[in-house]
């Protein structure tokens, strides 16, 4: 392989991360459209650095000239879910496509690394059209709560820091840190209803505030100014009372009033 070729041969694998971003993303914007729960809370995506790819080769004592096949991750998507179960909801969506094969896994939340890593990995076939044609590449899907990510985040931070040897007395406390977070997980699991429950309640009121305001704007239109004042402070009136149910009575007498005015157009 050609050194001095390093960024054509990152290209198709910045294109794969591009594509799994979007497509991960909408099946996020696919459960909000649908009103559904969504097992994914967030995604990001990187392609390795020319320079940690040369120092994960170094440190396995690989040839540069299997880059491709022996560095699993250099195209890298990570999936940040609410609760620990969700992580299998994600490892089925997955497995269900037929966009990417998957090549192997390793769970890292049954068997948690001796540091105290959590993580669910999985390593993908993944086909990208590039100007030379199709390309078959690697990728590697993460997937773990938002508590094991920061656990991880700082844990790899520190493992730069100190070349891969972190201070005896940094570990154990990192240990501890990773056995409160466990902890953590477990007690958003057992309230799992309840913050569901309160989430789905503020997209709700999200969604018909919005749904008030754009029936307001479009009366603006066609309305007489004074009525348009009347509506508009009654909205803030019900608004700030915080009554759902007050808000949905408003939102059903506003839409009678906008089908009347659309009637009188038509007519």
């Amino acid at each position: 392989m050609d050194i001095q070729l390093w960024r054509e041969i990152l290209d198709p694998y910045q294109l794969a991360v591009d594509e799994l971003l979007v497509k991960f993303n909408h099946i996020i914007t696919e459960h909000k459209n649908a009103g559904l729960y969504c097992p994914i809370e967030q995604v990001k995506g990187r392609v390795k650095s020319i320079s940690s790819i040369l120092e994960k080769l170094q440190r396995k004592n690989q040839n540069i000239n299997e880059l491709e096949e022996k560095i699993e991750d250099i195209a890298g998507i990570r999936i940040l879910c609410q609760f620990v179960e969700d992580i299998d909801k994600v490892v089925t969506l997955i497995r269900n496509r037929n966009d990417m094969e998957i090549k192997s896994i390793k769970d890292y939340i049954a068997n948690a690394k001796d540091s105290g890593y959590r993580s669910y990995h999985m390593i993908v076939y993944y086909e990208v059209n590039t100007i030379h044609g199709v390309k078959r590449l690697q990728a590697e899907i993460q997937i773990r709560t938002l508590a094991m990510d920061f656990w991880a985040t700082v844990e790899h931070s520190l493992q730069y820091k100190y070349k891969q040897n972190i201070p005896d007395d940094i570990r154990e406390r990192l240990s501890s840190a990773a056995n409160a977070l466990l902890v953590l997980d477990e007690e958003m699991s057992s309230v799992r209803d309840e913050i569901m429950d309160a989430q789905e309640s503020y997209q709700a009121k999200e969604t018909l505030v919005a749904d008030i305001l754009t029936n307001i704007q479009n009366l603006y239109k066609v309305a007489n100014k004074r009525e348009i004042v009347k509506i508009q402070d009654e909205f803030y009136k019900v608004y700030q009372a915080g009554d759902f149910d007050e808000l949905c009575h408003f939102s059903k007498q506003l839409d009678i009033i906008s089908e009347g005015y659309r009637a009188q157009s038509i007519s």
